[in-house]
Order: structure tokens, then C-alpha cells, then sequence
């Protein structure tokens, strides 16, 4: 569903897991990864779940899947660990050949490409800590085998997501020039309303990460962050130049406790689809939703899409 540009995508794959797996999901380094070997017909049902929803783009159960910690935390053999790759693509594809949109509109299937600290299992993607000791070129490397493998594994684009500085999100766009097809966006983890993780300033990265792109990017956005920093960035973004596609899907706004390692439930200041109306009004182009948002949230945003379109 479309409505002045913008296209829902998926929700938090990790919160609608819940539904069907129980115990702690967080507390492993391979976080919901490994349940492309534990259970695979949880994660199909998850994808089933966005599609009913009225997703247009589902992403693969990727975000965590890295070579080097499947090999260590599954003791798994590197052939293994690629061919989970096309498992957690397979299963997106098998979701929309299953389950027919409420609009009947071809879903696409996006590659999700998460950030390198991700596998330090550390948090270290919401800070940055990483990214001054990491080289570009040890930046490439580190991506390369799972964006080659997910678009050998057929699919429509990448989801770059919760990058937290613009030294790992400029590798990743150089590591793309070597697949020149190849279409994706790029959403980084933020800090507030003006900066990402590591402080630099959003609207400066995302210009720069834009100009740099080869014309392979389809939008830049945030994403896993509180929904009260969207309308921000946004403004900040369309102001700096008002062409580059926006997209968001932040988390449900509640606040996270360190201490007891839990979210605060009720601690948001409203749900994601309270705000959407004033997003499509700065122009967003995609919209979504992560972390402690379900299917039913999504339908919820999804509603508000088509109330808007109706007006149109």
C-alpha cells in the first residue's frame, strides 16, 4: 500500500517471533538468526504474519547472520552457514507465494544487511563505539559474503540497516559498486533528533552516503529508534535536498531498562501510526515499523496509509 509515495514495509521480525517461541529470544549472540535452524516454520510465519499485515517489502531473517558467528556460536561449516543465507531468502519467497497481499500486490523481498557491530553482541551498533577501529576495507570485507549471497539468492534489494556511523554505511556502498544491479536502502541508528549513533550530524551522512551511492540507493532513513526523532530527521533531510526518498521504522518508543534488561511497557508516548499522518506530510517514502511493534501495529500504520490515500 502506497499513498502520496509511501510503502509499507515489515514490522520487528524479533517481537512477532514471541508469538511463536517462547523463552528468552535476546539472550544469545545469534539473536533471532538461529531459528533459520531451530525453527524454520516460526520464521515463515513471522513473514506470513507482515504480508497479512499488508507489507509490500518483507526482509530476510538476516540482520544477525554472519559468518563468523555461525561458525563459532552453531559450530557450523562455512558451506553450511551460506546455504542458510538462501534458507532465510527461500523463506520469504515462500511466504509470498503462500499467502496473497489484501491488495494483491507483488511483494518484494528485501535482503536485510545488518551493521557490523551487530555480531559483537555488545550494543555497540546504538553507539558506535566500533567504527574508529575498523577499517573501510575490513568494513567491505566483513559485508561482502552476506550481500553476495543474498543477491545470489534472488533478492529484489537490500535493507542496510541500524548503521551507526557513516564510515560503515560509505564501505557498504563502495562493496555495492561491485554489483552494479544491485537497489537498496540505507537506514541508520540514531542518537536524536539530529544526529546518529556515533553524533554525526543525520541529514550530512545521509547526503554523503546519497551522493556516494552510484544511484544504487533507494532511500535513506532511520530505523530502531524512538518515533518522536522521525519528524526531525526528516525535515532535516527534505531540507538539505528535498529528492532523496525517506524512509523510517522506529521502534514503539517505549523506554528500554538497562539495568533489569527490559522495556518498560506503557513508557511510549504513543504508537508508531499516531504519527505517520504527520510523516506523509513532510513527504516520507517508506514506513515501517522495529523493534516492540507487531503485525497488528502494522496494520494499524497500514490504515492510516489508506485513510490517506482515500483523501487523496
Amino acid at each position: 500500500m502506497s499513498s502520496k509515495g509511501a510503502v509499507l514495509i515489515d514490522s520487528g521480525f524479533a517481537t512477532q517471533l514471541r508469538n511463536y517461541i517462547s523463552g528468552n529470544l535476546d539472550d544469545h549472540p545469534l539473536w533471532v538468526a538461529r531459528f533459520l535452524v531451530h525453527d524454520k516454520n516460526a520464521c515463515l510465519s513471522v513473514h506470513k504474519d507482515f504480508i497479512r499485515s499488508g507489507s509490500t517489502i518483507i526482509r530476510s531473517n538476516t540482520y544477525q547472520l554472519s559468518l563468523q558467528g555461525f561458525i563459532k556460536h552453531m559450530e557450523m561449516s562455512e558451506k553450511e552457514v551460506t546455504d542458510l543465507v538462501y534458507v532465510a531468502v527461500n523463506l520469504c519467497r515462500q511466504a509470498v507465494e503462500e499467502v496473497k497481499h489484501p491488495d494483491g500486490v507483488k511483494v518484494k523481498i528485501a535482503g536485510s544487511v545488518g551493521p557490523y557491530g551487530a555480531s559483537l553482541h555488545d550494543g555497540s551498533e546504538y553507539t558506535g563505539s566500533y567504527c574508529d577501529s575498523v577499517t573501510s576495507e575490513e568494513f567491505k570485507e566483513w559485508h561482502r559474503w552476506r550481500v553476495s549471497n543474498l543477491l545470489k539468492a534472488g533478492v529484489d534489494l537490500l535493507a542496510i540497516e541500524t548503521v551507526p556511523c557513516s564510515k560503515e554505511a560509505l564501505a557498504i556502498l563502495d562493496l555495492l559498486k561491485e554489483f552494479p544491479q544491485a537497489k537498496a536502502w540505507l537506514s541508520f541508528s540514531i542518537k536524536n533528533e539530529k544526529e546518529i549513533s556515533n553524533g554525526e550530524n543525520f541529514a550530512e551522512s545521509a547526503k554523503k552516503c546519497w551522493d556516494k551511492s552510484n544511484g544504487q540507493l533507494v532511500a535513506i532513513g532511520a530505523n530502531c529508534c524512538k518515533p518522536e526523532f522521525i519528524l526531525s530527521l526528516l525535515t532535516s533531510l527534505k531540507e538539505k535536498d528535498s529528492s532523496i526518498p525517506f524512509i523510517a521504522y522506529p521502534n514503539s518508543g517505549e523506554t528500554f531498562d538497562e539495568v533489569n534488561k527490559r522495556w518498560i511497557e506503557g513508557s511510549n508516548k504513543g504508537k508508531v501510526a499516531d504519527y505517520v499522518p504527520h510523516w506523509l506530510e513532510k513527504g516520507i517514502s517508506y514506513v515501517g515499523a522495529c523493534c516492540r511493534n507487531t503485525a497488528s501495529d502494522l496494520l494499524d500504520i497500514g490504515k492510516v496509509l489508506k485513510n490517506r490515500q482515500k483523501v487523496k
